[in-house]
């Protein structure tokens, strides 16, 4: 078994500072990868790697580390020869004019009786590969499903939405917009509650606590919605419209902001850009004239979660 990284083509003008300012190490276990980013500059956040669909497992000032099965992250498998090759990239983007992208690739013997299985998708989208989508109300610190659909007001109702993309180029999962209704369906009459507004702003976060956790995985977005006076006593329907994005190039539609009492509207992925947020008591437009249903760059579904109960305790 062996295993290499090889270094692909940068930006020019990072080319020289990744290759004096920084380390990378790489070990290809037997179904896992283990990856090392040491940067020896103050300026770099090592936050913002990404392997693939993946978030870093641990960061500190100056490393990035990715602990990793071989089946997540969106590794790609490839037989050359008398090698399986798994390969994926790492990258970079602190800013759209910052950003470098890595190839790294695992490479082992290919085992005498493995054969490429025949891909079958149960559906394609937009010819690159089929999406799952899901969302489900989960426990308080989002490690199963909750145990119930009664949640008292004020307390946290915590929501995950995820993208599976087995086949997919890494995509980032946002929320653009999510609403409570009484209504299963949502009709000219029916009443409703706004909690995301405006391609990606948590409004209720103004007047509330609800807020984004912090991401796992980029395919996976988490919210603590804190339990609203609408509706109180009946059924409520949560209606979301899911977006999954080419992970790189946020933009004022393309984006999860929330409303901190302290600091304004933050961006979850990133704070350093929370500009791309000013526009969530307005109207947020796009500074490029890009289609969202040509499904070149996004891929949008719509989700309903419920019913649940909101009690007065």
């Amino acid at each position: 078994m062996m295993a290499f990284f090889r270094q692909g083509a940068l930006l020019l003008s990072l080319a020289a500072a990744v290759s004096v300012y920084a380390d990378m190490k790489l070990d290809c276990g037997p179904d896992s990868v283990t990856l090392v980013w040491t940067e020896s500059r103050a300026q770099a956040d090592t936050s913002l790697f990404r392997l693939g669909s993946c978030l870093p497992t641990s960061v500190s000032a100056r490393e990035a580390v990715f602990s990793v099965d071989i089946d997540d992250c969106n590794f790609s498998r490839m037989v050359t020869g008398n090698h399986l090759m798994y390969t994926n990239d790492l990258t970079y983007v602190s800013s759209p004019d910052s950003s470098f992208t890595l190839p790294v690739v695992c490479a082992y013997e290919r085992p005498k009786d493995w054969y490429p299985l025949i891909y079958d998708p149960v559906f394609d989208t937009y010819g690159q590969g089929s999406l799952v989508f899901h969302v489900g109300l989960m426990n308080g610190d989002f490690s199963g499903p909750a145990e119930s659909t009664s949640f008292p007001l004020g307390s946290f109702i915590p929501i995950m939405a995820s993208v599976a993309q087995k086949t997919h180029q890494p995509l980032l999962l946002l929320l653009e917009e999510c609403v409570a209704a009484t209504t299963p369906e949502l009709r000219p009459e029916s009443s409703i509650y706004p909690i995301i507004t405006n391609k990606g702003c948590l409004v209720d976060s103004m007047i509330s606590r609800s807020r984004f956790e912090p991401r796992q995985k980029s395919s996976e977005i988490h919210l603590s919605l804190q339990a609203f006076r609408f509706a109180l006593g009946e059924e409520v329907f949560i209606h979301c419209k899911l977006v999954a994005w080419d992970p790189v190039g946020l933009d004022n539609t393309r984006k999860a902001c929330h409303y901190d009492k302290e600091h304004g509207w933050e961006l979850l992925d990133n704070a350093a850009y929370s500009n791309l947020c000013d526009c969530c008591e307005s109207t947020c437009k796009s500074r490029w004239m890009r289609s969202t249903a040509s499904g070149k760059r996004g891929v949008v579904h719509n989700a309903v979660l419920g019913p649940l109960t909101i009690t007065v305790t």
